[in-house]
Parts: C-alpha cells; structure tokens; sequence
C-alpha cells in the first residue's frame, strides 16, 4: 500500500464515514504528510503497513524539537487516527503508537444504534417517494434493511450485485478487503426486500450497460455511491431527531453488537464481518456488565 493511496482513502473517510468539516480534514492530512516529508528526507523505505513503532518515535522526537506539547499531542492524536482507520478498514492488526505517550483520545467507533433506533429510522422513509419515476424510497429501505441484516461495510452495499445473491441457499456473496470473497447469510425478511426492489424498482430505472449486474443504482442507472448512502442515512437520523452522530457503518456496528448481545458466537460474527483476525472484531463489542454476567452463570461449572 502507498502513502498516497492510503491518504487518500483516509481522507475519504474522514469526510463520508465521520462527516468532518474540510479544515479539519486539512488538518489531519497535515499530519500525515509531516511524516511522509520525514521518511523522505531520512530515506526510510515503509510503507503504512509496515512502518514500525521505532521509526514514528524517530519522528516525534524530531517534531518535538520545534513544536510545543499542545502540537505534539495533536500530531500524535492525528496519527493514531490514522492507524486506527488502517485497523478499521482490517490492513493492518495493531497500532504502532498503541505505546507512545499521548493524551488519552482512543479511536472513536460510530454510536450504536437500538433495535428501536433502527426501527425508528426505517420507520421514517416515505415508500411513496419518486425521483424520475423511480421509487427510491422503496430502495432506500432496501439498503437500510441490507445493511443492519447483513452487517456490510457500505463500499460491499454499494458494490453488491444481483449475481451475487443466491437466495436459495440463504446467503449473499460479498467482495471485500483486498478482494476477499466471503458468504454472508441473508434472512427471509431482507430477501423480500430486495426481491421487492430488484423487481418492481429497479426495473423502472434505465440501467447503463457497465451496471446492468450491480444491484443498488441511483436513478441515473449508475451504481450508488458511498457519499449517497451516507447522505441517505444523515438525513433520516436528522428526521427523527435521532441525537447520535451516525454513518452507514452504524448498522455493521449495530449488528455485531447485538448478535454478540443476542448470544452469538464471536467466531461466527468475525466471519460474518469478514475480519481476518478476531482481535479486529472485538473492536466493536461494546458489551454490558450485565452480559458479562448472565454468561458467567451461565457456563461457568461453579457459579
């Protein structure tokens, strides 16, 4: 992987997932480049995925020499972000600056949604609505419904594609990180769904021939973008007053955390997910005392 390519996704993220303003997205591609210009000046040959720990030390003690404590923690701050997403997005499975000293800021995960928060934002799509003659309000449901029962990262949604459902047997078939194919099973409920969609309105829509096979189109008859499935979810969580910060990945989060919650196993959720390592899913259990709790006396021998 290249620093540029990296950055670039990075930036993508920090603007579609986390909906950050462009100064502060400035800000953190910034930080970024200070260690880009730094590995160059000193002829350091690594890349995001295998830099190591003692190099970025390297660098913050030269920044250190010219930067107050206040920029320091903020480049520090930046840079775990930064790492962070590569974990996140599964390229790489620990932090190089997991131990070096910063103020405390940890990688924010999206909020998770209540089954009732996702009912609630369901809930509130209008079916009725036409764009073009287009029932994208129909659509709209699809996705929702396909994100929080499949657990998929919205660059899978938007890249799913007809020939990659295969209902009979209950699953879908889903291309992600690095190209790695996986099979996500797939409840009846969101299967009518989309069988409803695909149907009755996808059909209306006059689909470009590189997209005849891509599920989800926008009413161009192009694939939907990620921006436009972030730009759908925002606008529901703003309808109904929803006062959480949200984004697609919500409902992959949402769906890991109740399945774990429901009893699940952790091992089935990570190749639900599609995580190569099981560390990279506990990432996104947040799991009560409470739970904790009924296991213990559920399994333990001597209670």
């Amino acid at each position: 992987m290249k620093w540029i390519d990296a950055l670039n996704d990075f930036q993508s993220y920090l603007k579609i997932e986390r909906g950050l303003s462009a100064n502060s997205v400035a800000n953190y591609t910034y930080d970024i480049k200070k260690l880009i210009l730094f590995l160059e000046n000193h002829s350091i040959q690594a890349s995001p995925i295998t830099i190591k720990h003692t190099t970025l030390q390297e660098f913050i003690y030269e920044v250190s020499k010219t930067l107050n404590a206040r920029s320091q923690a903020r480049i520090i701050s930046g840079l775990r972000s930064f790492f962070g997403y590569l974990i996140f997005e599964d390229y790489i499975k620990i932090n190089p600056l997991d131990h070096i000293e910063s103020p405390k800021t940890g990688r924010k995960l999206p909020d998770t949604l209540s089954l009732e928060d996702i009912n609630n934002l369901i809930s509130a799509i209008d079916l009725t609505k036409e764009y073009n003659g287009v029932r994208i309000g129909e659509r709209d449901r699809t996705i929702l419904e396909t994100l929080y029962s499949c657990g998929l990262r919205v660059s899978e949604l938007t890249a799913l594609k007809i020939s990659d459902l295969f209902f009979d047997e209950g699953f879908i078939k889903v291309n992600g990180k690095g190209d790695k194919q996986r099979f996500v099973p797939i409840g009846p409920s969101t299967q009518n769904y989309i069988t409803l969609y695909k149907d009755e309105v996808r059909t209306a829509i006059n689909v470009k021939k590189e997209f005849q096979d891509t599920l989800f189109l926008n009413h161009q008859g192009r694939q939907l973008s990620r921006a436009m499935v972030f730009t759908i979810v925002k606008r529901l969580a703003q309808h109904i007053e929803l006062n959480k910060t949200i984004s697609p990945h919500t409902f992959r989060h949402s769906f890991a955390t109740h399945l774990l919650a429901n009893g699940a196993d952790l091992r089935a959720i990570q190749l639900m997910l599609g995580h190569e390592s099981i560390t990279t899913t506990e990432i996104y259990m947040h799991v009560d005392r409470s739970h904790l709790k009924e296991v213990l006396l559920k399994y333990h021998p001597r209670k």
